[in-house]
């Protein structure tokens, strides 16, 4: 049920008292809905996350059939003594004796980076109707968890009411941390400032569903006026992708053509026609050889895409000790010919320092673009299933109006399209032990001493 709403901006918050707002909810008309109090606290830069389990002995039994079902919620303390909940555990059913699984948690979410603030713990029932009972409760600080399992990690449950009735009352039950461990987070940007090189490579969609390059339904449309849906999926994307990417120089390739002179048909051929140097110079270059290519080559078939994905899945191959990331970019109808191949190449390529966006282009069924993107269920091959998603899918038509305009600015496109790349980079560089390396030192002037800098 809407209880009210109250509008204000971070400005007003951390600029009040305290960075204290209390503001009056408004929103059902001629009734008074309460006030809301908003806090504000600046987060420490911590990037320390926390693993820890516990597992608590003798609870009280609060069920009247059966024990009882125990989780636990773990509260930070706010500068002005209040408490915010900040992790919860799973229920474990019928028993006294629960061992939660372990959790890892931001240290920034527990205490703030303050490592002596105090952590509170309530320990409750689980009922079925949202009634929850409670059973007790202990406080903790974070430089306490990080001592590990030893005889000052037992806490006792402490149930405030029933210690006043009974006289003889003991403890609700003892919770006991099994294991702790922190690591450091890295984010996308600690690995780019340490010298990750990002290498972009795009491949073209030049099969004969493309329509005619020469009439004005094709997708591959020359049209001197404005960019056909390729080039502007090509610019929108490239131009964010390119500040990551020093050199600037691009392996560009397409497939399903029938090259010149004999026609042979390829499904891995450079743009640029220099099979020994694929690059075009910037995301200008690629437009440029995409251009001459429509020209020269016939479009033809079948849609292959493990041929451009193990293509570039070579080059990933030679270098996995984090120094390099491959982004291969797919524009596409969307009319694939070879889903069991391109499934084993993204299965294999999944352990590999690379990522894959596929750009859909026209009104196609893209139905298999998506169960490539494995958002829903992650892509598998011969009952192997890949070891993250890699694979990142967006239709251009999403981006249109209905005349056909890119109303919606490409500025979205390509936010939606590289939104998974940090978390897959990430993921790799994690689940290989990657650390970043240290920044270089910021760039100071010749005949700058240190001590004028800081003047």
């Amino acid at each position: 049920d809407f209880l009210g709403q109250t509008f204000c901006t971070l400005g007003e918050i951390v600029g009040s008292p305290a960075s204290r707002l209390e503001k009056s909810m408004g929103g059902i008309q001629g009734k008074k809905c309460g006030t809301i109090v908003l806090s504000a606290e600046e987060l420490s830069n911590c990037r320390d996350s926390a693993t820890m389990q516990f597992c608590a002995n003798k609870l009280d039994k609060k069920d009247f059939f059966g024990k009882s079902d125990p989780f636990m919620v773990f509260y930070r303390s706010n500068e002005d003594g209040t408490f915010t909940i900040c992790h919860k555990t799973e229920v474990v059913k019928n028993t006294l004796n629960p061992v939660w699984q372990p959790f890892a948690i931001p240290v920034r979410a527990l205490c703030n980076g303050d490592y002596d603030r105090t952590i509170k713990v309530e320990v409750y029932d689980w009922d079925r109707d949202g009634s929850h009972d409670f059973i007790g409760d202990f406080t903790t600080s974070y430089r306490e968890l990080a001592r590990g399992q030893s005889q000052f990690n037992v806490y006792e449950v402490i149930n405030t009411k029933k210690k006043m009735k009974k006289k003889k009352y003991a403890n609700s039950g003892t919770v006991t941390l099994l294991s702790f461990s922190v690591e450091s987070e890295f984010t996308f940007l600690d690995y780019i400032k340490g010298g990750t090189q990002i290498n972009f490579t795009v491949a073209i969609d030049f099969t004969a569903s493309n329509g005619n390059p020469s009439q004005s339904t094709s997708l591959h449309y020359m049209n001197p006026y404005s960019l056909n849906a390729y080039a502007m999926a090509l610019k929108a994307v490239g131009e964010i992708i390119q500040d990551y990417d020093s050199d600037k120089m691009y392996p560009a390739l397409g497939f399903g053509a029938k090259l010149p002179p004999d026609g042979r048909v390829s499904h891995e051929f450079p743009l640029n026609g220099d099979i020994e140097n694929p690059y075009c110079n910037g995301i200008e270059g690629i437009l440029e050889a995409y251009h001459q290519s429509l020209k020269t080559v016939q479009l033809y078939g079948p849609t292959n895409f493990a041929p451009v994905v193990n293509h570039v899945a070579r080059y990933a191959a030679a270098v996995q000790d984090g120094s390099q990331y491959f982004v291969l970019l797919i524009i596409t109808d969307g009319v694939i010919s070879d889903m069991a191949q391109t499934k084993e190449a993204i299965v294999n390529g999944a352990k590999l320092p690379m990522s894959i966006i596929i750009v859909g282009v026209g009104q196609a069924e893209f139905d298999a673009m998506v169960e490539l993107d494995g958002d829903d269920i992650r892509v598998s091959s011969r009952g192997k299933l890949a070891e993250r998603d890699i694979v990142q899918f967006v239709p251009f038509r999403d981006y249109m109006d209905r005349t056909g305009n890119h109303v919606l600015s490409m500025a979205r496109l390509a936010k939606d399209v590289l939104a998974e790349i940090p978390d897959q980079f990430i993921s790799y560089m994690k689940s290989r032990g990657v650390k970043p390396n240290p920044a270089p030192p910021p760039y100071t002037p010749p005949g700058l001493t240190h001590h004028h800098t800081l003047i």
